[in-house]
C-alpha cells in the first residue's frame, strides 16, 4: 500500500478513536464512550436506509431517550446529519423514520474500519448517497442556500 494511503488511514482512524467523540464526553459529560461509539458504527453500518430509534435501543440496550440524546449530540458536533422524510399524505408516505447520514465518508469509514477499494465493498451504494447528501449541504452552506432537505418515499415502493 502506498505510504500517503497508509499516513491518511492513520490519520482517519486516530481522528476516530480520539479526537471525534472528547468534545461530546468532555462537554456533555456522556459516561457510556463505549455506547456512544457503537451507537454510532450502527448507524454507520445503516447509511442510506431508515433508522429506528427503539431498534438501535434494543441493540445497545439503551432506551429511546438515550439514543436520541446521543444522536442528537453527534449532530451538533458535525458529526452525523439527520435528514427527515417528507410527508404531505400521511397515509400515503412513510415519514416516522430518519436517514442519517455522515458529513465525512472517511470518518465513516474509520469508524467501521473499513478502507477497501470500491471495487471489493459492498457497500458502495451507502458511500455514495451519503456522498451526495454531504455534498449538497456544503454547496448549500457554501452558496448561502437556505432550503430544507427531505428524503420522499411512498408506501408503494
Amino acid at each position: 500500500m502506498n505510504k500517503m494511503v497508509v499516513k491518511k488511514r492513520n490519520i482517519l482512524e486516530e481522528i476516530a478513536r480520539s479526537y471525534l467523540l472528547k468534545d461530546i464526553l468532555a462537554i456533555e459529560r456522556v459516561k457510556g464512550a463505549k455506547k456512544l461509539f457503537d451507537l454510532l458504527k450502527l448507524i454507520a453500518f445503516q447509511v442510506g436506509n431508515e433508522v429506528s430509534l427503539t431498534e438501535l435501543g434494543s441493540q445497545l440496550s439503551l432506551d429511546r431517550k438515550t439514543v436520541e440524546r446521543y444522536l442528537d449530540l453527534l449532530e451538533k458536533s458535525f458529526i452525523l446529519y439527520n435528514l427527515r422524510g417528507y410527508s404531505r399524505n400521511l397515509r400515503k408516505e412513510i415519514s416516522r423514520k430518519s436517514k442519517y447520514y455522515f458529513l465525512d465518508n472517511g470518518i465513516r469509514n474509520a469508524v467501521i474500519g473499513n478502507f477497501n477499494d470500491l471495487d471489493t465493498r459492498d457497500d458502495v451504494g451507502g458511500l455514495w448517497e451519503n456522498f451526495l447528501v454531504s455534498e449538497r449541504l456544503k454547496t448549500q452552506e457554501y452558496k448561502k442556500i437556505y432550503a430544507n432537505n427531505y428524503f420522499w418515499r411512498t408506501q408503494a415502493l
